[in-house]
């Protein structure tokens, strides 16, 4: 069974970086295509960013592109969410989930598995 971990959130002061990291067990992950997601308090889930299996193909929304890169190191079993240039209205849990599919989506219902998120806050 597919098990998804997302790690290395915290507490960033603006304009700083994160790197998140999901991290997959049970499965491999180069058989998915691999999205994140963020639910900021008060708000609804949204998705940010995906990218597809194999070649790792990323699709960003725009309101964050130049921000953000979605990269995979299938070796590592591992997709990576690098963020910079944070604000707090950045602060949210941040989560990864699979698609059985090569294609992204942009749909949650699309996507399987689950990780159970990672904070981040964006303050000073």
């Amino acid at each position: 069974q597919l098990q998804l971990v997302e790690s290395g959130g915290g507490l960033v002061q603006p304009g700083g970086s994160l790197r998140l990291s999901c991290t997959a067990s049970g499965r491999a992950l180069d058989a998915y295509a691999v999205g994140w997601f963020r639910r900021a308090p008060g708000k609804d889930r949204e998705v940010i960013a995906c990218i597809t299996r194999g070649t790792g193909t990323a699709d960003y929304v725009d309101a964050l592109k130049g921000r953000i890169i979605v990269s995979r190191d299938n070796a590592k079993n591992t997709v990576y969410l690098q963020m910079n240039s944070l604000t707090p209205e950045d602060t949210a849990i941040y989560y990864c989930a699979t698609r059985g599919s090569f294609y992204c989506s942009r749909s949650a219902s699309d996507f399987g598995a689950w990780g159970q998120g990672t904070q981040v806050t964006v303050s000073s």
